[in-house]
């Protein structure tokens, strides 16, 4: 066992193996973590020499520097890596094996983007391929830009109003490589206007707006802004999402994660929210809520002055200098309230 292999070399190598079967995101993933345990450990730590309380060590100065949801993910990326150094014979144990991930689930980012704010970035796009980028992450919920620059014009069934997404993400699941979708009504005028201007011959929907991935952030940042509205946490993530949570309360969560290219677990874990309109809708809208909510306080307001009278020593002595003239039936009712339960209380009398 050759337990001197640096940890630097050990991770080239390990990428290198990889490099031909990740998608270009994993592997820039990949570099990432293989930065965090280089620049933690240095690039000549052997492998063989990083032990249990190192990795406890490498992971708290994760959680000093990064979210836990971030922390999460570099942490099973290590274990992944180090697993592979056992597989090998570089080392006996793995170290990172019993690292507690934290949930990856951060609720501060969650963002439900209403469809009001939807239409004032619409107005506020360029042209019309922007307004349809927008369009199918908020309206048909398309991963932006993996599903988005896969779609061609051959995807789109204008008869069936049906589109089919090729999905970079799912497609080395058996049977995630593509999924049907309606052409929702919010999304079919965008796509007639991006067919129109479209010239004879062209393959791609997304035609002139093919940019490199991270452009698109900063220009949805861009748009956003110039709508008068506040960039939300993750732009396209957390329209899908809505577009899920929206379609759920609508069609069964099956049907609406076959349309979205995802899981129910998934779906639960990541995307649907608890929104205003739930609320709304659980107590039967607002107007009806609001003449209830009057008359409650009108009885709770009756309510607290009854009680204050009843507590209130000087009102309770008036009360009783004008007993007489009360009801008979309201003085037996005070009689057996005040009088007929003995000081002994309601508990039987302990046999002899």
């Amino acid at each position: 066992m050759n337990t001197e292999v640096g940890l630097q070399d050990f991770l080239d190598q390990l990428i290198e193996q990889k490099a031909h079967s990740l998608k270009t995101n994993t592997l820039r993933n990949y570099k990432q973590t293989c930065g965090y345990l280089i620049r933690h450990f240095g690039a000549n730590k052997p492998v063989g020499s990083i032990a249990v309380g190192d990795a406890d060590e490498w992971q708290d100065s994760m959680f000093e520097s990064l979210s836990p949801a971030t922390t999460s993910r570099e942490t099973r990326r290590a274990q992944q890596f180090f697993k592979a150094a056992h597989r090998k014979g570089l080392i006996t144990t793995n170290p990172f094996s019993d690292l507690k991930s934290p949930p990856q689930v951060n609720k501060s980012r969650e963002f439900y983007v209403t469809t009001e704010a939807v239409e004032k970035v619409l107005e506020h796009c360029p042209d019309a391929e922007w307004k349809l980028i927008v369009s199918l992450c908020r309206h048909g919920g398309l991963r932006c830009p993996s599903e988005h620059l896969r779609l061609t014009w051959d995807c789109v069934d204008w008869d069936k109003d049906r589109i089919t997404v090729y999905s970079p993400k799912t497609e080395h699941h058996v049977g995630g490589e593509l999924r049907i979708i309606p052409m929702f009504s919010e999304l079919r005028p965008h796509l007639e206007r991006v067919f129109e201007e479209a010239e004879e011959g062209t393959k791609y929907v997304i035609n002139r707006r093919r940019i490199p991935s991270q452009k698109y952030t900063t220009r949805l940042k861009k748009i956003i802004t110039r709508a008068g509205l506040k960039p939300w946490p993750k732009l396209f993530q957390n329209m899908r999402a809505t577009r899920q949570t929206e379609l759920s309360a609508q069609f069964p969560l099956h049907v609406v994660c076959a349309w979205l290219g995802n899981s129910a677990p998934i779906a639960q874990k990541h995307y649907l929210q608890v929104t205003e309109q739930h609320f709304a809708e659980a107590i039967g809208g607002g107007a009806k809520s609001g003449a209830l909510s009057a008359k409650r306080g009108a009885q709770n307001q009756a309510q607290h002055s009854a009680a204050s009278s009843r507590n209130h020593p000087l009102k309770t002595k008036t009360a009783r200098k004008n007993r007489a003239v009360l009801p008979i039936g309201a003085i037996c009712s005070e009689l057996l309230q005040t009088h007929l339960v003995p000081r002994r209380g309601v508990e039987p009398l302990s046999p002899p």
